[in-house]
């Protein structure tokens, strides 16, 4: 029985889901806002949001826990150090809810639900492509 498993598989092995989650977290980290498929936003959010949680707490043993979560790479590195230094004090007094998800519609290719995940207290480093991307819907 399924009872109490919450984990969203995305039709990947468990270690490629890790990395996907990974990765994607240390693109919204550093650009602000992502474009991605509806389920992969919302298979995020959770891994975002502790992972901010996190970065309120500012000691040695939460940066290298998220470090370990992310990976050891240069990017996950930067990433650490940007949700430390600028995403967490930005939301310090929220409770939760740190990233909001907007539909676009359906990708042309093949159908799929189309989403922004971004941060609902930081301002997103894109915010001169939005006419960019008003202009090719």
């Amino acid at each position: 029985m399924r009872h109490r498993r919450k984990t969203v598989k995305l039709q990947r092995s468990t270690a490629h889901r890790k990395s996907l989650l990974a990765n994607l977290t240390c693109s919204l980290i550093e650009h602000g806002r992502i474009k991605t498929t509806l389920a992969k936003a919302k298979a995020l959010r959770p891994v975002v949001e502790r992972m901010v949680t996190l970065g309120k707490t500012n000691t040695l043993h939460t940066r290298r826990r998220s470090i370990s979560l992310l990976g050891s790479n240069q990017l996950a590195q930067r990433s650490t150090k940007t949700l430390f230094e600028k995403i967490a004090p930005a939301s310090a007094d929220r409770q939760g809810g740190y990233t909001r998800i907007t539909k676009l519609g359906q990708r042309q290719s093949d159908s799929a639900p189309m989403a922004f995940i971004e941060w609902v207290d930081v301002p997103h480093a894109g915010a001169e492509d939005e006419n960019d991307l008003s202009e090719d819907s």
